[in-house]
C-alpha cells in the first residue's frame, strides 16, 4: 500500500460569512470585489478616522503602504495580519484588517451587481473594440450627412 503525501493533507478552509483569514492571497481575493466602502480606522480600539472611498488597488508589496486619502484607497495586504470577517448589528459585513493595535474597518456601501461586475472584468481589448465600433459608426453618421 502507497501513501500519497498530498492525500494527507488537511482540506483547505471554508469561510462562509465569518471567519479569520490569514492566507494573503485570500484576503487579495475578497477585497478585490469591493469598491465603495465606509472605513474606520482604530488604534487600540480609538477611533482614528473615517470617512467613505473607492478601493482603487488591492496588491500584496511588501515595500509599498497602504493609503487612504482624498477618497481614494489602496490596499496592501502586507500591512495586514490577518483580516476578520464578521457581520455588524445592522447586518452589514466588516472587513476587519487587523495589525497588532491597529484595525481598519472596511463596510461595502453597495453590493455590486452583476452589471457591474461584467463591466470589472471587461479587458483593455475589448474596451478598445468597443470604442473602435463607436468612433466608426459616428464617423459614418457624419459621413452620410455630408451627403
Amino acid at each position: 500500500m502507497s501513501t500519497n503525501p498530498a492525500s494527507n493533507n488537511k482540506p483547505a478552509p471554508c469561510i462562509v460569512d465569518f471567519g479569520t483569514i490569514v492566507n494573503k492571497d485570500d484576503i487579495k481575493r475578497l477585497l478585490n470585489d469591493l469598491c465603495h466602502v465606509r472605513y474606520f480606522h482604530s488604534i487600540d480600539s480609538q477611533l482614528q478616522s473615517e470617512g467613505q472611498g473607492y478601493i482603487l488597488e488591492v496588491f500584496n508589496e511588501p515595500n509599498q503602504s497602504t493609503l487612504i486619502a482624498n477618497g481614494s484607497i489602496y490596499i496592501n495586504v502586507q500591512s495586514f495580519d490577518y483580516l476578520q470577517l464578521s457581520q455588524s448589528a445592522c447586518d452589514e459585513t466588516c472587513f476587519d484588517l487587523v495589525q497588532e493595535h491597529r484595525i481598519l474597518r472596511l463596510i461595502p456601501i453597495c453590493v455590486q451587481n452583476s452589471e457591474q461586475i461584467l463591466t470589472r472584468n471587461i479587458d483593455a481589448a475589448t474596451i478598445e473594440a468597443m470604442v473602435t465600433d463607436v468612433l466608426s459608426a459616428r464617423l459614418d453618421v457624419q459621413l452620410d450627412d455630408d451627403f
